[in-house]
């Protein structure tokens, strides 16, 4: 039986009247993708509170690499509700922050003495990186790329590249920000090709120090090992080595934030794995918690060591329920073949998502690592030119026939896949033929389509 299940039109009647409800009592800032509110949730699926049930491409855009309600994830969970709900680990500590603390250093790249803080969210854990590299090198300067996305706090929206909707209208933003453009090979920045560029977008670093901010200025760089909010651009295999090393030439830090694409997202616990590098800090959350709020910085002691005591912490950082739903994720990654799962389910969109470009010209470039894939969408294959608009319909079509799916890219023209690792072969196949019927769909609109369908 095919799990999609459109029992009403869609959005249905209780999914509108909550977005009456909404629109008189949540500010607007607070946007959503789709116009409909979930009931029920398990594995790979959501059911609306319509009854409808939709085949989940977003997974609270990357929290649930587990799956919705992992049954281990529940019961520990449950276990620690026996216990305790909150103490504040800087008042009274508890076992599962340190075991928890313990088993990411094991497990995070880099064969050195390591050190993790738990805190809340992605922002606060990538605000937290910065404290601690300035802290230890003694400089002010952050070095961020284009096309990234680091959070909506106010340090994060100045490492934070997208303008619209991010960081209009919020200036000014914490200064000593420096940034440079990331190797998006499909829009390069010195129209140059890979590899005969020879990565010059990574070394140009060096010339960043003599024309931009002084090396003995910068704290840190700041990299995502695949762009998340950015449209899911992945480097060229030897960027991040190349970079890496010129970092470590100058005594700069090297931040990876994971929090999209660590825990199994691109196929490798980390992401960072997929280039052979070893970071000195790792920010990681989102899936992290196994779908409840928990954050991480993780990296060599001396550098996590460098703020005094007192100069890390929050009143809910490390909550033991967030410890316990982690500790619970990290155990099934290890007994589950999720990462091999990655793999599969990232080659099993790709064989599609190639024909689609080979048919449609509106799919311009098809990337990714493992099951973190994209597909961005163009006017043509020719100019490249964005193609938001119809990307927004393709979006539409999809969640109107039963398939959630999120956009990224600094053009808003990429449609991401961050479907839960648990997705069965069946589903997968159901959920590409709904992507590939919009695209069809929109394709046929514009007179390009080539037989698509």
């Amino acid at each position: 039986m095919s799990t999609i299940q459109l029992r009403t039109p869609i959005p249905g009647p209780k999914s509108r009247a909550l977005s009456e409800r909404r629109a008189k009592a949540v500010p607007r800032g607070l946007s959503h993708g789709t116009p409909l509110y979930i009931a029920n949730a398990k594995d790979a699926w959501i059911e609306d509170v319509d009854g409808n049930r939709y085949i989940d491409f977003a997974g609270g855009i990357g929290c649930l690499n587990v799956g919705h309600r992992r049954d281990e994830v529940l019961n520990a969970v449950k276990d620690q509700l026996d216990h305790f709900l909150h103490a504040c680990v800087q008042v009274t500590p508890y076992e599962s922050y340190i075991r928890l603390a313990e088993r990411m250093n094991d497990i995070t790249p880099g064969k050195f003495a390591k050190k993790t803080i738990f805190i809340n969210s992605g922002a606060e854990a990538v605000e937290n990186a910065v404290k601690m590299a300035r802290a230890y090198t003694k400089r002010p300067g952050i070095i961020a790329f284009e096309d990234a996305f680091h959070g909506r706090t106010m340090m994060t929206l100045a490492l934070t590249s997208k303008t619209h909707p991010y960081k209009a209208g919020f200036a000014p933003f914490p200064g000593e920000v420096y940034r440079v453009p990331f190797a998006y090979c499909y829009r390069c920045s010195y129209s140059l090709k890979y590899p005969s560029c020879d990565l010059y977008c990574a070394r140009r670093l060096e010339d960043t120090f003599k024309r931009v901010v002084a090396n003995e200025e910068v704290a840190a760089v700041i990299a995502e090992p695949v762009l998340g909010e950015g449209g899911f651009v992945v480097p060229p295999s030897d960027y991040f080595k190349v970079l890496v090393d010129l970092c470590h030439r100058h005594g700069i830090v090297f931040i990876a934030d994971e929090v999209q694409s660590g825990f199994g997202r691109t196929g490798a616990l980390f992401g960072c794995e997929r280039y052979g590098i070893e970071p000195d800090l790792i920010v990681t959350a989102k899936s992290l918690g196994g779908g409840l709020p928990l954050a991480a910085v993780t990296g060599r002691a001396e550098i996590m060591d460098a703020p005094v005591p007192g100069g890390l912490g929050g009143t809910f950082a490390g909550n033991p329920l967030s410890c316990a739903a982690a500790l619970a994720v990290i155990d099934l990654f290890e007994r589950e073949n999720l990462l091999a799962r990655a793999n599969e389910l990232g080659d099993r969109f790709q064989r599609r998502a190639r024909e689609w470009q080979r048919r449609c010209p509106m799919v311009g470039d098809v990337r990714g690592l493992g099951a973190m894939r994209a597909i961005e969408l163009v006017q043509s294959q020719e100019t490249n030119a964005p193609a938001a608009e119809e990307t927004r319909k393709i979006t539409q079509y999809c969640y109107e026939h039963g398939l959630i799916t999120i956009t990224a890219g600094s053009y808003a023209n990429v449609i991401r896949v961050l479907v839960p690792l648990v997705i069965t072969d069946e589903q997968m196949d159901e959920a590409l033929d709904v992507l590939e019927s919009g695209i069809a769909s929109v394709c046929d609109r514009k007179g390009v389509l080539a037989q698509l369908v």
